[in-house]
């Protein structure tokens, strides 16, 4: 992969410079030599299933329909125990000497580092450019399902996490579906399974975690700085963010913690504010607003493809994307928390896509929407992500989308860090945990942030979202097997909480 990358680097360099004459510059030699795996990735994992004469990717539904499940099964668990996740973030039900590395606020922390950042800022602008203002209310109500998603799978990353005799954690999908399956005399299953979900957790961090996340910012950089979004030599913005990056990630889950609880409600606060600031100075347009993204999630335009199965599908496929309910990604942050009790952080993480989706996306979409600045059609150019996202904060704030520009780097960076401790935990479970092979992941992972840079906004949402998506079919096939366990977890939390809350 590095080796071909270099050369589709050199080739474009030495085409030479002029772009007038015909010649291929090195951004459209690297998303030339890409296009191809995006195709295919794209077509495989989003196979349509025709419901009502439009095609509905079979992965959206199996995210959907889990969400909706696991909700119905601990009956609205993202409702009743949303207090109790106030009070355990803050330390209340832990000790000082219970097994982990990081707080419950350090594990949050770094989980929401890899979700909140460009899904929700550019995101929601995709999701409303292609389905129209009523995908968000979608990606809204997906997320509140999907916070009993992130439950259930977040208590079995704890539960089944392994710590080695240096105190390190090691955690996620890989593990519970192994271990957790052999529990239940599924041992041949939980092997394979746990292969498949680490193959899938290295290219979903090489696709969302990586690309996606380079492309949108140097995007914006683009647009802030240059004017021009699509201008040539984004592949060296891609160097640069690869860099900073490796500089990071040599640390480890410490060093990423250290950083992303610091850089995360930071920028989220940022951020907030700004979106406050917008809401307000167009706040007689706030009702119109909220009533259009509601009506046309029933009722959408004709520009919109497929009625209102079209803009179901956009919307949960962002919000999938933005909180990354069910794909496994978050039980390995959170599987690193200090706790005893492995419930306690599956309560923790329920908060994950209520401030991912619920917070920010609601946000994001409103000042959209309210601005004026959506467009509903099918080309999704380099203008339908983060680029209208800034525009919509620029027409009552013009110097914001200089802010917005440094708060979506350092989100697209913590994003980024937290999402190469993803896949070397996922290589480290194929290889083994050996210095050489997280080194050699690393490199490779940086590699590919010059790829993102480079290429077309369309050819990396089909590599990231399918890339993304295929983690969910190994991890929720374990979620459902493990479901009575989950169960026992969280009745023995409750109770413990309990006790401590009656002072005993």
């Amino acid at each position: 992969m590095l080796s071909a990358l270099l050369f589709a680097i050199s080739s474009g360099l030495a085409s030479g410079e002029s772009s007038e004459k015909g010649a291929k510059s090195a951004d459209e030699a690297i998303n030339e030599f890409f296009e191809p795996a995006a195709d295919v990735t794209g077509k495989i994992m989003f196979a349509p299933i025709n419901i009502g004469g439009v095609g509905v990717p079979w992965v959206i539904l199996w995210l959907g329909i889990a969400a909706v499940i696991l909700t119905l099964y601990f009956g609205f668990i993202n409702i009743r125990a949303f207090s109790l996740a106030l009070r355990t973030v803050r330390g209340k039900y832990s000790k000082d000497d219970d097994p982990g590395q990081i707080t419950h606020f350090q594990a949050l922390a770094s989980a929401l580092s890899g979700t909140v950042g460009l899904g929700n800022i550019g995101g929601v602008a995709v999701a409303i450019s292609a389905g129209g203002p009523g995908a968000a209310f979608w990606m809204i109500l997906i997320g509140f399902f999907g916070m009993s998603t992130k439950f259930a799978e977040c208590t079995l990353g704890v539960k089944y996490r392994k710590i080695d005799d240096e105190g390190n954690v090691h955690g996620g999908p890989m593990y519970y579906l192994k271990r957790g399956l052999a529990e239940r005399g599924l041992g041949t299953l939980g092997l394979i399974l746990a292969g498949l979900s680490a193959i899938t957790f290295i290219f979903g961090a090489f696709g969302a975690g990586n690309m996606y996340q380079v492309n949108q910012s140097c995007s914006l950089i683009y647009e802030v700085v240059f004017k021009d979004p699509d201008g040539d030599g984004r592949w060296i913005f891609g160097v640069i963010m690869a860099v900073l990056v490796g500089a990071v990630i040599i640390g480890g889950i410490k060093s990423i913690a250290a950083v992303t609880s610091k850089l995360v409600p930071s920028m989220c606060i940022i951020y907030l504010l700004g979106g406050t600031v917008v809401l307000i100075a167009n706040f007689g347009e706030i009702p119109a607003a909220i009533g259009t993204i509601i009506g046309e999630a029933f009722n959408p335009k004709s520009a919109v493809v497929g009625g209102i199965i079209g803009v179901f599908v956009q919307g949960m496929r962002r919000a999938t994307f933005s909180n990354e309910a069910g794909l496994g990604s978050a039980p390995v942050a959170h599987s690193a928390v200090k706790t005893s009790k492995p419930a306690s952080e599956g309560v923790v993480a329920l908060l994950e896509p209520f401030v991912d989706t619920i917070v920010v996306c609601s946000m994001t979409a409103v000042v959209i929407v309210s601005t004026g600045v959506y467009e509903v059609g099918t080309d999704i150019g380099t203008g339908a992500g983060i680029v209208k996202t800034s525009e919509a904060f620029g027409t009552v704030l013009p110097w914001f989308p200089y802010v917005l520009m440094v708060a979506v780097f350092l989100f697209a960076f913590s994003t980024m860090i937290t999402w190469s401790y993803y896949g070397e935990q996922a290589v480290g479970y194929l290889f083994g945990n050996r210095r050489a092979v997280s080194v050699t992941f690393k490199i490779v992972f940086c590699g590919f942030a010059v790829v993102g840079a480079a290429s077309h906004l369309g050819n990396i949402l089909n590599f990231a979202d399918a890339t993304l998506f295929m983690m969910c079919v190994p991890n929720l096939l374990g979620v459902y097997l493990l479901l009575p366990v989950i169960r026992r977890e969280l009745a023995d939390f409750q109770d413990h909480a309990a006790k401590i809350d009656a002072g005993r």
